[in-house]
This record gives C-alpha cells, structure tokens and sequence, in this order.
C-alpha cells in the first residue's frame, strides 16, 4: 500500500484555499492568509491512516498557471474548492476545473469541497446535496465524493483531508460503479476467489469458525458472537439468498461489501483485498505472487514437509467423490482461485500417475508438484498462493545443498531428482517414460517434438524419492547438452540404446564425444532386448565401452514385455549414490594377505572414468583409513586365531586364559 499521499487544493479565487489549509495546522481560524501558503507536510503518527502527507495550496491566476498544472499532475488525490456563498464557483466545477484535469491527462481522485457552510441561510438536507452532487459525479467518475466544511468555525476541516487520502488509500473506483450502484466485474471476481479460499470445507458457505478465521487473517481479531448474529441478520433482511443453514452464501459475501461501499467503509473491503494479495488494478501483485527466495548456484528446490502436507490437504479437499483421485471437474473446481492448471500444455496428467479413467492419483498429484517445483520454483510460489497457501509463503519450500558438493562426498540428501534421457530416434525413450509413469505400451512411433518430462515416485529402502524423466527430442537435445548450465541440473543421465539396432549405439558414442557429459553420474539402458540382438556397429560393444569408462553394463529391458529389471530404481539409487566403496567379498577370506592388502575394498562408479575420479581427495583419504583401520584390526584378528590355537587346551581354555591371564 502506499506510504505517502500528495494532495492538492485547487479552485477560484476567494474559495478559502489557504485558509482552510491554515485551520487545519493552527486549529483555528485565522482571518488573513497569504495568496498561496507553502508545501505542508504532515508526518504519518498524526493521521488516522498513518502516512505522511504533504498538502499543496494553489492559486488561479494567469502567473500561476504553469505552476498549478506541474502540482496537479504530481498529486494523488485533487481538493476541488467552492464557495457555499458563491454558486458560480460550484458551477465551474463541472464546465471549467474538472474538464481541464482531464485536457492535462490526469487521472487521479477528485474529492469537491463546499467551504463556508457557515455563511449558509438555513439548512439543506442531504437529499438536497445529493440532487447538486450526483450529476456531477455521474459525469466524471473521478469525483469520489462532496464534504462540506467551514473553515473560519472550524468545522469538518480534518474530514477534508482524511475523505482526500481515503480517496486515494481505498479507491472507490476500482470497487463501485457509482451510476449504477453495483461492484464492478473485477472487484466480484477478486472476492469470489477470496469466499472460495475462505470456505475450507468446500460447501458453498462461510460458517462460524470460517468468517471468525477470516476475521482474524483480515482484521487480526476474532468476531463476537453477538457481531457474527448481527451481520447475519442484515444480510438475511437485504438479500434473499445471503444466508443458508445458518452460513453465510457468496451472495451474502457480496451484499456485505456493497454495503460497506455503499456506506463509505472503502478500507474494510481495501484491507480484505489486500491481506489477500490484491493490488489497486484488483490484480493479485508480484510481490505476493512471487516472495524472495533466493537459490544458491547448484542448489535445487523442493516442497517442505509443510508444503506436502498443504497440498495433500488441498487433493482432500477436492476429492468429492471420495475415490482416491481427481478427475477433470474436481481440477477445474481446484483450479478455479487460479488463472488454470499450471499444465495445461504438458500434456498433463499423462505426466504422472493416474488410474485407469485419467484422474490423477494422490501419488500422482504430488509428484506433479515435485517436479513443478524442481524445474520452476516460482510457479509453484505463485500457485501456493492462488491456493491459499498462508503466510510466509516460502515455508512451503526448501533449498537443498550443492550438487557437486554431495556428489563429492558420494551420497545425495536430496528428494527429488533429474534425469535426462538420451538416444537417437527410435531407440525408445518416449516408450521408457510412458513405462514409468504406468502408461501402456504402443506400437506406434511418433518422433518427439518437444521437451517431454515425466515424474513418479520410487521407494528407495523404505524412503520415497521422486525422479523426474526428461527427454528432448532431436531438435533440443543438443541446445541442452551443449549448455553446462543446463547439464549442471542433471543428476543422472542415462543413454538409451536399440539393442536390435546396429546403428543405435554410435549416436550414444557421438553425442559423449560432442558435449562434456563425464562430469553427470550415468546409466546405459539397452531397450527392446525382446529382439533378437543386434552387432553395433562401433568400434567396441557397449559392455566394453562401458567397462573402458568404468561404468556397469548396459541395463537390458523390454518395455513391450514388461521386463524393465528395475531400472528406474537403479536410475534413483545412483542419483543418491553414485560412487559406493564396497567391502571386497574376498577379504572375508584370511588365507591370503598378499591379496586382502592389494584390494581390500572394490569401488563401483556411476561417474565416468571411475570412482577416483569422482572422489575427492579428502573422501579418497577417509576411504583409505577405513582400509588401514580394518586391515589392522583384522591382522590382531589373525594374531588372536594363532595364539588360541597354539596355548594347550586349544579351544576350551585358551581364549579365556589369555583373556584373564593376559600375556605370559
């Protein structure tokens, strides 16, 4: 909201411009003022809406034209002045003072003041006003309203100031149609978004723990239950179908802010607007939609424990049929505080898991999001917000630590993960992410013509991970693999060959040759092993290849059969281990020194070039004194084994002996 308001006073001479500026800051009249009193400024602890305020006198002569048109388009809000006593400077009002704002340009709020009431003969009803006033305001929508004042009594002098930043602080005219008295079409769709947020339970009424927890969100303070009674009341006497089994309708949520408009209360329908977003184009701002968040370099971004739990209970929430998934009217109804589904054009929910009508499981529903929130954090931002997720925002996310960091150390923390997919046409790759997000298998081959990104949940020892599946097609795939910035995102990559194909593994061997890819854990996979197999025609076969760089064979599946030998586990396991320093079964056995010391442990590597490669010195020394340490201990181990064989009583009495009796 804005901090500071600049206003105006304007109008022929003798209308009491100054005087009524010097009221306000004497407190009293003062009979004679200069022409035109310099700048005040009013500090923000002074005025009941608690900003600073500075308040411009004008004059209207000719020597002053040039001056009076830079204040008036510096203003905020006009002070158009008349005399009570005067009805020629009323009547200029609609021919002269408001038709030259609009020649300048300006559209801002004009507040006309009657001053000099006190030189009026008799009294004039409001009714009476109204018929002077409404004309007028009917015209030039920019006229929020008339005060009336004096200020040699001084009467209603504040009032003048206090309607003037009210005018511009809580706008009439975004909210009201003053001719024909109803909300405007913006302002019904802003708080018909907020009446569906407020209403948690989902049955089209606001009940009493709802509109006291909207009360409380808004206004910081719970509704008596007197108040609550009585609002209900009113609504039930003006509109018809404002109240329903005892909670309030969006009918009745409507009527009451008319109301509230109607009776000059802007700042209530302003501060509800705003807590939920709102800027003054009713348009929810950026600096709601999208909060600070900062990213490190190499960090990634996911949902919070509290951001799961937000979005499991919105699934919840939406799921009318009690059926475990949502279908496309439960998403539309979900989706309706939003501008739509943030995936419209992602071919969405063939992206995830869904059951065999299309709805989209509760699975399927969050890691959608997962991977949402892993490739693009801030629409996951802004739609937390558009589903009324409350403040701070930012809870719902968490910054993970550096990749290559963890990648050093051997072992990820991380929860979700990104995998590109790689391969030459045809070699299956549309056909592995169908399979992994439950999708049939087909026949028929479609080239892929854009990014395609697939996302499923795997259980790895007890523990869900999420693992997103992209591939590019060959037109993106090398724009991708040729930017570091890009690969740098990837947490494994895996080449996918045709295994009945003898040219299908060169394009792999190409691609590693043309782009800088050794630095990404990596997974070979061999589709269609149904086939017969193919001889590549490369200078070695892909088991060489991948022994050479130190990697494991080829993974060989069939998607057609169902044979997929658990790759996308295996995918999961090396984006969380991808180096793992293994104890060599053969050290178990003592009967040779010579070899125990020359491999005591065996290191497997999904990083190219080997585990030493990847490792960094530190990590290669920790993993040497664990060597040192164990070949230690199983050397008194074996030293042990010699003296309880060689004491007398072998067995029996020997390893207690020396035991108790220490050495002798």
């Amino acid at each position: 909201m804005r901090r500071d308001v600049r206003i105006i006073l304007v109008g022929d001479e003798g209308v009491g411009k100054s005087t009524i500026i010097t009221s306000l800051i004497k407190e009293s009249f003062v009979p004679h003022v200069q022409h035109v009193v310099p700048e005040v400024t009013i500090p923000p602890e002074t005025t009941p809406e608690n900003v600073t305020t500075y308040i411009v006198d004008s004059g209207c002569t000719p020597q002053d034209r040039q001056h009076l048109e830079t204040e008036i388009r510096k203003a905020h809000v006009i002070c158009v002045v008349y005399a009570i006593d005067n009805p020629n400077s009323f009547d200029r009002i609609p021919t002269y003072w408001l038709p030259y704002f609009r020649q300048l340009g300006v559209n801002v709020p004009v507040i006309l003041v009657g001053n000099k009431i006190d030189l009026r003969g008799g009294e004039v009803t409001n009714e009476a006003l109204e018929e002077e006033i409404i004309p007028i305001m009917n015209e030039f929508k920019e006229v929020e309203t008339c005060v009336e004042c004096s200020a040699k009594l001084p009467l209603n002098v504040s009032e003048v100031f206090y309607f003037a930043q009210k005018a511009v602080l809580h706008p009439t005219a975004p909210l009201y149609d003053s001719r024909d008295h109803v909300l405007k079409r913006e302002c019904i769709a802003a708080l018909r978004r907020i009446f569906k947020l407020c209403d948690i339970n989902k049955d089209g009424l606001l009940d009493a723990n709802e509109l006291n927890e909207f009360q409380r969100k808004c206004f910081d303070t719970p509704l008596q239950a007197q108040e609550l009674e009585g609002i209900k009341a009113m609504v039930q006497e003006h509109s018809a179908n404002g109240v329903r089994d005892g909670g309030l309708t969006e009918e009745g949520f409507l009527f009451l802010h008319t109301i509230f408009i109607q009776r000059g209360r802007l700042e209530t329908t302003w501060t509800v607007l705003r807590r939920f977003g709102y800027g003054e184009d009713l348009r929810l701002t950026e600096e709601y939609l999208y909060p600070k968040f900062d990213v490190p370099h190499d960090c990634s971004v996911e949902l919070s424990p509290l951001g799961y739990q937000f979005l499991t209970d919105i699934f919840e929430s939406f799921d009318k049929d009690q059926d475990g998934a949502l279908n496309q009217e439960e998403l539309n109804d979900l989706f309706s505080t939003s501008p739509g589904s943030p995936w419209a054009n992602q071919k969405f929910p063939d992206t995830t898991v869904a059951n065999d009508t299309g709805a989209v499981t509760l699975q399927g529903w969050l890691a959608q999001w997962s991977m949402t929130t892993l490739l693009d954090h801030k629409t996951t931002l802004a739609y937390l917000a558009y589903l009324g997720y409350p403040s701070p925002r930012t809870s719902a996310l968490q910054v993970t630590r550096p990749r290559k960091a963890e990648r050093r150390k051997g072992k990820s923390t991380r929860n979700v993960f990104l995998c590109y997919v790689c391969g030459a046409a045809g070699s299956g790759k549309t056909s592995l992410l169908h399979a992994f997000v439950g999708r049939k298998f087909s026949d028929t081959y479609e080239p892929t013509k854009k990014m395609n990104s697939v996302v499923n949940s795997v259980d790895i020892d007890g523990s869900e991970k999420y693992l997103v599946l992209q591939e590019f097609g060959s037109k993106y795939e090398a724009e991708t693999l040729k930017s570091s910035k890009k690969t740098d995102l990837a947490d494994v990559i895996v080449y996918v060959y045709d295994s009945s194909d003898t040219n299908s593994f060169s394009y792999i061997s190409n691609l590693r040759q043309q782009y800088s890819l050794d630095h990404i854990p990596t997974l070979f996979v061999a589709t269609k092993s149904d086939l017969d197999l193919a001889q590549q025609r490369h200078e070695v076969q892909p088991d060489v290849y991948c022994r050479k760089l130190g990697l494991a064979v080829p993974v060989a599946v069939s998607v057609k059969t169902g044979q997929i030998a658990d790759v996308f586990h295996a995918i999961c396991s090396i984006a969380i281990k991808p180096i793992c320093i293994l104890f060599n079964p053969i050290c178990q056995c003592v009967t040779s020194f010579r070899l125990l010391l020359s491999r005591p442990f065996c290191r497997n590597s999904a990083i190219p070039g080997g585990a030493d490669r990847a490792l960094s010195s530190a990590a290669r020394l920790r993993s040497y004194i664990k060597i040192c340490t164990l070949v230690g201990g199983l050397g008194v181990g074996v030293f042990l084994l010699y003296r309880t064989w060689t004491r007398p009583g072998g067995w029996r009495g020997g390893w207690w002996t020396w035991l108790v009796g220490g050495w002798r």
